[in-house]
C-alpha cells in the first residue's frame, strides 16, 4: 500500500518538479511571478492527470493471481522464503 502512495505522490509532484528544473534552466527563477495561479493550476491539473492514468494502469497491468495458490511465507530449513502464488 505504501508502494502505491508513494507512486501516486510522485506522479502528481512530477510536473511541478519537471517545471522548476525548466525554470531554473532557462535562468527565469529570480521571478515569483512565474509561480503564479496560473502555472500552478496547470501543474495541479496535469498532477491529477498523471495520478489518474497511474491509478488506470496499475489496475491494468497489475499481476492477476485469480486461480493460483496462496503459499504464505515460511522458514524452511532456516532460509527465509517469501509469500507467493503457485
Amino acid at each position: 500500500m505504501l508502494r502505491v502512495f508513494l507512486t501516486q505522490v510522485l506522479l502528481f509532484v512530477l510536473p511541478f518538479c519537471l517545471y522548476a528544473v525548466w525554470l531554473w534552466a532557462s535562468k527565469r527563477s529570480n521571478h515569483p511571478e512565474r509561480w503564479s495561479k496560473g502555472p500552478v493550476a496547470w501543474l495541479t491539473l496535469s498532477g491529477v492527470a498523471l495520478v489518474i492514468i497511474g491509478f488506470i494502469a496499475m489496475a491494468t497491468f497489475e499481476a492477476d493471481s485469480e486461480g493460483r495458490d496462496f503459499r504464505p511465507s515460511e522458514m524452511r530449513d532456516g532460509v527465509f522464503v517469501p509469500g507467493r502464488y503457485e
